[in-house]
This record gives C-alpha cells, structure tokens and sequence, in this order.
C-alpha cells in the first residue's frame, strides 16, 4: 500500500484535474479514452472540444455519417478509431437506448474498446474500481520493478503486468490513482530520459540499477511508400477518390495516386530535379512508414473529361468550399498549396 499511497499523495498535489473531459459523463470520457489510444494529451485536446462543439452526445454521434466525423477527425490520426466510434455510437443506440452501458463486460465487447479502456471509462465515470493498463502505465510498472522483458512475450509480459496494477490499485479514491500513473507515465516516467529526481516512486525504483534489462530488443522493418498524386485540375475544381484499401486513410479522400519504388538515392535526385515540378515533392511519416510523396497538377480544359474518369467512389471538389468529409494530413498540405497557386494565377 505504500506504492499506491505515495501515488495519491503525488496526485493531490500534482495531478491534472481540470482536463476537459475530467467530468461525470461517459460519453465524454469514453471519446477522451478513444481519442487518446496512442496519442498524446496536448494533442487531443484542440481535437476533444472541437469534436464535442459539434457532437455533444453519443446520439449527435450515431446519428452522423461517417464523412462529417472524419471530417473533424482528420490530421489526429490513428483513423479507424473515428470508425469504431462512430460503430459504437449506433450500437448504444439501437441497443441501450442511448444510455452508454456501465456493465464492464458490456462495454468491452463494443468496437475498439478493450480491457484497459473499459476499466478506465467505468473508474472515471463512476469511480468503480477497475484498473487501467496502458503504455504510461505498463512502462512505469516495468521499470519500477526491473522486470526483464527481453525473454518475454508480450503475453506473458502483460500478465504480469495486469496482475500487479490489481495489487497496487486501491478500493477508495481509485479513479485518482488510475489518473495519476497515467500523469506521472505521461509526465515523468517518459519513455527517454525519464525525470527520476522528481518521480514519487524514486526511493524504491530499480530503473537506475538495471535500465539495460528493461528495453526490449526489436527490429525496426524500415516501411518506406513512394505515392505520385496526380491534381486534375479544371478550374476550381480537383478530383478526390475516397480511400478504401489504404488502412492507415481508411475513409478519406485523397488525390488519385501512383504507387512506386523509391530510394533515399532515388528521392536525393527527384528533390534534386524539384523544379520541374509546380509543388515540392515532400516526406510524411506516419506509424513506422515513411511516405514519399511526389504532387503533379493535371491542367484539363473540359470537364466532362472529368465525368468519364474511371475511379471508384470519385468526388469533384470545388477546393474554395467547404466539405465535411476527411482529408489526410499531406493531402492538407497539398490543398492548401493548390489553392494558393490559384489563387496567384487570377
């Protein structure tokens, strides 16, 4: 108990208590808790109350087509996670009455909720005892105790892990506690050079002793996309293609691309050669791939060429209006470059 006390006492003091979903309502700790599966808080947060502007309640979400929910979605990544909110908003429609359930194995069988994120929704709406276990969390446990994770599977490691966030977690105030180690994980207990002076748990952590048995050995496969978009221009008016075989765009649209082979010594002569092209080509990078993107304007003087393009799921689209529909983050970069260009040319 002397773990989970010093963790408290850090809380009180230090703790973040005015996030804006730190509230008793589900639905807003539920979309906290989905929006912030890999990503980090300073991140979310602009994202969580723009979304919450225009979705206030799960059933503004379930009653939404997906287009407008990628729309507002867009640039925060990670986007199948907007499509299993939007899978669950309509499940707790249709089958809870739009009261989102406070059964821990209710919760855990709708889309993209797990262990660790039901745990969290039902202690912070309702202050109910369930542990959570996510990446700060696992990494400060792992440390503390020196657990050696290089001859282990990730299983085994997890079980572990999930065993002692049971022992640590108390029956009162145990929302506070979940709070804080996700903070100190976020905040202190960082994956590089981790504030250990000011950590709560500095006196009996064994992370100085022995940090070398407690980073797991990978090997990274260097993913590397060459992508050549093609911007069929007529006007004002571009084509966008909606993605459906890209997984990491899965839902959005895009400008119709090329798929090719590139090379850092390929890439090194095409940004060499750059000004034969009217926008610089540019690298994204997003998971562990790095994109190679190259952008060329397609300049047409009819439209009806347009409407016998040979793409599924086409939308011609005015770029100085708005639409609610999701747009990747490089494809951003590149509509706004396009209509600057345009509009120099009037």
């Amino acid at each position: 108990m002397l773990f989970s006390q010093k963790i408290l006492n850090w809380f009180h003091l230090n703790g973040r208590k005015n996030l804006p979903w730190q509230k008793k309502n589900t639905y807003l700790i539920w979309l906290s808790e989905i929006m912030l599966q890999q990503t980090q808080v300073k991140i979310v947060i602009p994202y969580f109350k723009k979304f919450i502007k225009i979705f206030p309640n799960v059933l503004s979400v379930a009653n939404s087509n997906i287009n407008k929910i990628l729309h507002i979605w867009s640039g925060l990544g990670y986007y199948q996670r907007a499509h299993n909110l939007h899978k669950t908003a309509i499940i707790i429609k249709n089958q809870y009455n739009g009261i989102f359930p406070d059964n821990f194995t209710e919760i855990k069988k709708l889309p993209g909720i797990g262990q660790s994120t039901a745990g969290a929704i039902l202690s912070f709406s309702y202050n109910f005892r369930y542990p959570i276990l996510d990446s700060n969390i696992k990494r400060i446990l792992i440390r503390f105790h020196g657990i050696n994770i290089q001859d282990k599977k990730k299983n085994q490691i997890d079980k572990i892990l999930w065993k002692l966030i049971d022992q640590y977690l108390p029956i009162h105030n145990s929302s506070q506690f979940n709070q804080a180690m996700m903070d100190i994980g976020s905040l202190i207990c960082i994956p590089s050079n981790p504030k250990c002076l000011i950590c709560p748990l500095k006196k009996n952590c064994k992370y100085q002793s022995i940090k070398t048995h407690l980073i797991r050995k990978k090997k990274h496969k260097k993913d590397t996309i060459g992508l050549l978009f093609s911007i069929i221009q007529y006007n004002n008016i571009t084509v966008l293609q909606k993605n459906n075989n890209i997984l990491f765009w899965k839902g959005l649209f895009y400008f119709p691309f090329t798929l090719f082979n590139i090379s850092e010594l390929k890439w090194k002569k095409i940004k060499k050669n750059k000004k034969k092209l009217e926008i610089n080509p540019f690298i994204h990078r997003i998971y562990n791939k790095k994109i190679y993107i190259i952008p060329q304007i397609i300049q047409i003087k009819k439209i009806f060429i347009l409407n016998i393009l040979k793409i599924k799921q086409i939308l011609l689209f005015n770029i100085f209006q708005k639409e609610e529909i999701g747009i990747p983050a490089p494809m951003k970069i590149l509509l706004d470059i396009f209509k600057k260009k345009i509009w120099e040319k009037k």
